[in-house]
């Protein structure tokens, strides 16, 4: 078990919701860090090749993946209507910037692993709000 899976463990009690899933939530937390490091770095491939909208899609991911991130982080100040709608919007920002990126999967390999990177991290997303969606909020 890694230090930040042992320090949420540790959170359980603050958890808003009764039987969240430490594990899920851990997984996800590390999708959108992989996503904003291939977010970040793809999106620096891309300066100077007149891929600006390619460019500008990666940063937004990337921002909107470490936002996400920091999010689950503070499980004390979690406010469930707020994860839920932020996991949405994570999840549409990293397909958006998938489809973005695949259009030049040929021209530059960053954009493949990135459009990977972005898919992984809206699937840890669509099972974190799964995860969520069937716990019972504590009384």
């Amino acid at each position: 078990m890694n230090m930040a899976m042992q320090m949420m463990e540790s959170h359980q009690k603050d958890m808003p919701v009764q039987g969240m899933d430490m594990t899920m939530m851990q997984d996800c937390i590390e999708a959108c860090s992989a996503c904003e490091q291939a977010c970040t770095m793809c999106s620096s491939t891309m300066m100077g090749d007149g891929m600006s909208m390619c460019m500008n899609m990666c940063m937004n991911t990337a921002d909107m993946t470490n936002t996400m991130m920091r999010m689950m982080m503070r499980p004390a100040g979690m406010h469930m209507e707020s994860m839920m709608a932020a996991l949405q919007a994570t999840m549409t920002m990293c397909m958006a910037c998938a489809d973005e990126c695949m259009k030049h999967k040929d021209m530059h390999a960053d954009c493949a692993m990135c459009a990977e990177a972005c898919r992984q991290c809206a699937m840890a997303c669509q099972k974190m709000m799964d995860s969520v969606s069937g716990a019972k909020p504590m009384a």
